[in-house]
């Protein structure tokens, strides 16, 4: 399957210049664990209902979540081709610092209730 938030050109580029260029097909399992998870976060099944909910103000930062989660997976999938073990680790934690966030905001009801969830 392809992931239906995100595509797999923005987990790209999230990962980096440096991410492991064997990495293909992965993407899209990346994306399509993000979706779901990110799905059960606001319960509300945000892949069969994308369509509604793509075009309201908070999609983007939806979109964000998939592709930084996606990116964070092809990072630690093969590490090698960073500068450093700490280039990457950096990336990572960079990238889990702006998911945690997204999802806090993505999980007050009033933001749930402002998208219909």
């Amino acid at each position: 399957m392809v992931g239906t938030i995100c595509s797999s050109w923005q987990a790209i580029t999230k990962a980096g210049a440096n991410v492991s260029a064997t990495l293909t097909t992965e993407y899209d399992d990346f994306i399509e664990e993000a979706e779901g998870y990110i799905s059960a976060v606001v319960k509300y099944d945000l892949i069969a209902n994308w369509g509604t909910v793509s075009g309201q103000v908070v999609a983007p930062a939806i979109e964000e979540y998939c592709a930084r989660s996606a990116a964070v997976q092809a990072i630690g999938y093969d590490m090698s081709g960073y500068t450093s073990r700490v280039e990457a680790e950096d990336m990572i934690n960079v990238h889990l610092f702006r998911m945690n966030e997204i999802k806090e905001v993505l999980e007050k009801a009033d933001v749930q209730d402002f998208i219909g969830v």
